[in-house]
């Protein structure tokens, strides 16, 4: 695969970012060599090396979800200061537009 300065002011338009023209021609270089250089270890024959996800040892530690159960009276003066209610749903700002 080759890069051409063509692709490289495409990928600066996306980025919407500007280049000089001899940042065109070093970008170019050096994602040409990067891109040499994975079409090499394409070339190396992985088929008997185990896959390796995660090599630290490390895991995810998640505390367990612990449901508290509040006396009615508290969840009721909760709802009393609460600004925007349906019922006993609260009605919070939209996070998320569509």
């Amino acid at each position: 695969m080759s890069i051409t300065i063509s692709d490289i002011e495409h990928i600066a338009m996306l980025a919407r970012i500007s280049l000089t023209e001899e940042e065109k021609t070093q970008y170019m270089g050096q994602l040409n060599v990067i891109f040499d250089m994975m079409e090499q270890l394409e070339e190396v024959d992985t088929s008997d090396v185990e896959e390796t996800c995660q090599v630290t040892g490390l895991e995810d530690v998640v505390r367990e979800d612990i449901v508290i159960d509040y006396p009615e009276e508290d969840k009721q003066a909760l709802r009393e200061q609460f600004p925007d209610k349906l019922g006993a749903l609260l009605k919070v700002a939209r996070v998320f537009n569509r």
